[in-house]
């Protein structure tokens, strides 16, 4: 995947303190050094102060050698373990606020046949799949345009809880600037998990901005929502 101006519109490289080498700024992680050298996350690249940047991958973060540069760099006892579950967390809330905030924008849709509806009329950026869906409800929409991402990385309680409903197992994303945001925090987030997000090029995620609303499917699949 390319880099995407979901989270790195300018298209600028910082250094990884583990891997020591320059990457793109959506390849990686923003921290800041708190009080007593507390090492702060920094998703959204906001907080003040000199930032130290880690790759989002679980192996690089997970290295003995990172704990060895990130101390080089002023921060204090850090527990990579728990860092790494905090991050992949943050992540993954961040990741589910923006499929919220997609739903208020009217840039979402849920169910089997709003989302059938959206692909057909190629308004489909993103699609979300629940990784708990039943096999033959994942079966569903493997045949994607080839600038539309599907991404599993979610349970359908979390989707349902992001869109305001008990569970969700199809959400469509509409191109647009979420859409671009969600694709960036979901390769983050794979990385943390040690897989990685599939291939088409993010930055049509950002294509324009159609809305679009809500719905659900009922068939011999009762989790087709």
């Amino acid at each position: 995947m390319t880099p995407t101006a979901g989270a790195d519109t300018t298209g600028s490289r910082r250094r990884c303190v583990a891997r020591r080498r320059s990457q793109p700024r959506d390849r990686l992680i923003r921290f800041v050094i708190g009080p007593g050298g507390r090492l702060v996350p920094d998703l959204r690249g906001r907080l003040p102060g000199r930032g130290l940047w880690l790759s989002a991958d679980r192996e690089v973060l997970l290295a003995p050698r990172t704990r060895k540069n990130l101390a080089r760099a002023g921060a204090r006892e850090v527990d990579l373990e728990a860092l790494h579950e905090e991050l992949e967390r943050m992540l993954a809330r961040r990741c589910l606020e923006l499929v919220g905030l997609a739903r208020r924008a009217g840039q979402a849709v849920a169910g089997f046949e709003k989302v059938r509806e959206a692909l057909a009329r190629g308004e489909v950026a993103v699609l979300l799949v629940a990784r708990d869906a039943s096999a033959n409800a994942r079966k569903r929409f493997r045949q994607l345009p080839p600038d539309t991402l599907r991404i599993e990385a979610f349970d359908r309680a979390d989707l349902g809880a992001a869109l305001g409903r008990p569970e969700a197992v199809y959400v469509a994303l509409a191109p647009g600037r979420l859409a671009a945001k969600l694709v960036a925090e979901a390769r983050r987030l794979e990385g943390l998990r040690g897989g990685s997000v599939s291939e088409p090029d993010a930055r049509a995620a950002g294509r324009g901005m159609p809305a679009g609303g809500e719905g659900t499917h009922a068939n011999e699949d009762a989790e087709d929502r």
